[in-house]
């Protein structure tokens, strides 16, 4: 099967193929087979480009995607709000058809934004029959994702039961990975972690840590004491650690994800953006959560960019870019498979409307991409070739029915946790 993807604008990320201003992508079996300006292939399916950017589909590398159905809720938390609410208050009453439901949303509404890799960040823990509804629900998006099993709903021997058993489900999958979302030493201790990175070695698959600093810890340091950092390894947040710590990250091949809008609003601190690139870092971009912040890579971009040139200057928008594409498809072990429009790749592949108002006309491909894209502009998705949304609406979705029984989820926990939802829901009374 083939289809030919025409006359579009070309933003490939690779350095090798380059740019085009008019330029053909031929896709075989899923595949990327050829770039150029003009393709010749009688026999492909066409997919008109004119007045589009095509481009690699958007990465996401961590995001909690079960809270999807509080989306806006915590706009005005604080972390340790957040963590009350959606931790202590509402995730004792997530039964699997919810975790479910709010990873089926979310990873749909990420795909419609244009992002084809996702990782899903799971701490949802309360049984396998929850871990089971979370890769069900990626299962029935047809996007590429990767279930991050945070896992840490018992013992450590359950743990590590929960790790063989799932990547043992997972054997085989095309789309649907797996890594392990480890918990940190603070809460485990360094020989737990030490045996539980072991253990990730052993079965081959990546692993993600939260982590961060007031500046009086120093947890990367203590890691690189341990010999425990990884090439294999995306610590999440990271703010307040030092400059030393993230070149220990960058000398380990280490990678970092910056969650700005979480990252300023929850008040972690300034995103590390800058400093990990000083340091020889390749920082990449995640949503994290929608309670407090929009599911959109465009956004999320929008923010670090904004933020790190107000402070240094630096940064332009073709690294907004390659930390949203090719380098956070890195950091997932897929840089060979997505991240770029690169013959031998799977066509992983988006188009923006250029014709659209609210970019119109467009001077700059990429500069237009960063300083004011928006979903809006998301008009075609592939997917390893498939096309699963076009002409701006996602292919064989019902909407209306899972909206509704999301919203009846939704409804079900609250009332469950004693939550009156609306803008005056906060897990606990603001000081005066």
């Amino acid at each position: 099967m083939k289809t030919l993807i025409s006359g579009g604008t070309v933003v490939s990320m690779d350095p090798a193929v380059g740019d085009l201003g008019r330029g053909d992508v031929l896709i075989e079996n899923g595949k990327i087979a050829d770039v150029s300006e003009r393709i010749d292939a009688p026999d492909a399916e066409v997919i008109d480009a004119s007045d589009r950017i095509v481009m690699p589909g958007f990465v996401d590398n961590h995001r909690h995607s079960w809270q999807t159905a509080f989306r806006g809720a915590g706009a005005d938390w604080t972390f340790p709000e957040w963590a009350q609410a959606m931790h202590g208050t509402v995730k004792p009453h997530y039964q699997p058809e919810d975790v479910y439901l709010g990873t089926l949303l979310g990873r749909l509404e990420a795909l419609h934004s244009g992002v084809t890799t996702m990782l899903d960040w799971y701490h949802v823990a309360q049984s396998p029959e929850h871990e089971d509804a979370g890769i069900a629900a990626l299962r029935d998006v047809p996007a590429r994702s990767i279930f991050c099993l945070g896992a840490g709903w018992g013992s450590a021997d359950s743990v590590d039961d929960a790790v063989r058993r799932v990547r043992a489900d997972l054997a085989g999958e095309r789309l649907v990975s797996l890594a392990w979302g480890l918990r940190g030493p603070e809460d485990t201790g360094m020989d737990a972690l030490a045996t539980e990175l072991e253990l990730a070695d052993e079965l081959g698959l990546r692993t993600s840590l939260h982590t961060g600093s007031d500046g009086t810890q120093r947890p990367i340091a203590d890691l690189h004491a341990h010999g425990l950092l990884r090439d294999t390894t995306t610590f999440v947040h990271g703010n307040g650690i030092s400059d030393e710590e993230l070149r220990m990250l960058a000398d380990a091949g280490s990678w970092l994800s910056i969650s700005p809008d979480v990252e300023l609003k929850m008040g972690f601190g300034n995103p590390l953006t800058g400093r990990a690139r000083a340091a020889g870092l390749r920082p990449t971009l995640s949503v994290d959560d929608v309670p407090s912040a929009g599911g959109d890579m465009f956004s999320t971009m929008r923010t670090a960019f904004a933020v790190q040139r107000g402070l240094d200057g630096t940064l332009n928008s073709r690294d907004l870019l390659e930390f949203t594409t090719i380098d956070a498809a890195a950091s997932c072990g897929l840089d060979a498979v997505t991240g770029s429009i690169t013959p031998g790749k799977d066509a992983d592949i988006i188009l923006l409307r250029t014709d659209d108002i609210t970019v119109f006309p467009v001077a700059d491909p990429a500069g237009t991409v960063v300083s004011a894209g928006h979903p809006g502009l998301v008009d075609t998705v592939l997917v390893a070739g498939r096309v699963v949304k076009r002409d701006g609406a996602l292919v064989g979705v019902d909407l209306p029915a899972l909206k509704s029984r999301l919203t009846a989820s939704r409804d079900r926990i609250a009332a469950a946790a004693g939550v009156q939802l609306g803008s005056t829901w906060c897990p606990r009374p603001r000081a005066k």
